[in-house]
């Protein structure tokens, strides 16, 4: 499962670098969402991604990476919905694969849906239905005074610390919801990928990532639907990747096999 997804987690992630959308209905006072706005970009050099395409965690340039997903929902009411899941892969000096995944979920506040934000008489449907290859972010807003983010990132190069240094539980799959079931948080990592739902009155959160198939090639989706008013909502994606340096020799050798490539294409 895991070198399934990162194979095609990791291709399609080097698409995704500062890619960000944000839905804000009006005018808000400072949120708990600060964070999730401040886009940090790291330049790469084109010559570097176009090595990338197609490399595993067993290939000759990415040694590690870390994919972080993180769904959060604040109910004007209180209640607050948080679900994520993580997957880290390390490599050590004898190419060996270290694996470890995280999931947890939660759902606090008030157990009422009175003062929820939900509006009866909005709606917002259709973008669950979107199927793309490669990266979509769909923002679906209906209502006032609603915050939506979806941000999607990559650290590229990433320090060995920043790839270990988390802490993770070994749990495939995580849910949470309030006492009438009225807002529900899950997370769950099977199948070669990952998918993040939040469920509230006001709507729906939502992230997946689904590696290719003999159908389909492989997708990173990040889903607001806001169908309230006074929601803040952020979906964010973060992808650590850290490269291993190339020896002299690993170098010459690459050097021949292009010559070698180019003597036969001639």
């Amino acid at each position: 499962m895991d070198r399934n997804l990162l194979t095609i987690g990791c291709a399609l992630c080097f698409a995704t670098c500062g890619l960000a959308s944000v839905a804000n209905a009006a005018e808000q006072a400072s949120t708990v969402f600060e964070d999730v706005s401040a886009l940090k970009l790291q330049p790469v050099d084109d010559a570097i991604l176009a090595n990338q395409t197609g490399k595993g965690i067993a290939g000759d340039i990415i040694s590690g990476v870390v994919i972080n997903l993180l769904s959060q929902w604040q109910l004007p009411n209180g209640v607050t919905a948080v679900a994520s899941g993580a997957i880290s892969v390390v490599t050590n000096t004898l190419n060996q694969a270290s694996v470890q995944v995280n999931s947890s979920a939660s759902v606090t506040g008030p157990n009422g849906t009175w003062g929820s934000g939900a509006n009866r008489n909005a709606s917002a449907s259709g973008g669950q239905n979107v199927s793309v290859n490669g990266v979509s972010q769909i923002t679906q807003v209906a209502g006032n005074g609603n915050l939506g983010t979806n941000q999607a990132l990559i650290d590229f190069d990433a320090s060995p610390g920043s790839l270990t240094g988390g802490s993770y539980n070994n749990a495939t799959s995580a849910a949470a919801s309030n006492a009438n079931g009225s807002v529900t948080a899950s997370v769950s990592l099977a199948n070669g990928g990952i998918s993040i739902a939040l469920q509230t009155p006001g709507g729906v959160a939502a992230q997946t990532i689904a590696p290719a198939s003999a159908q389909q090639a492989g997708m990173i989706a990040q889903l607001l639907q806001i169908a309230g008013n006074n929601q803040q909502v952020a979906n964010q994606l973060q992808l650590h990747l850290q490269t291993q340096q190339m020896s002299a020799s690993m170098l010459r050798q690459i050097g021949v096999l292009q010559a070698l490539q180019n003597s036969v294409r001639r």
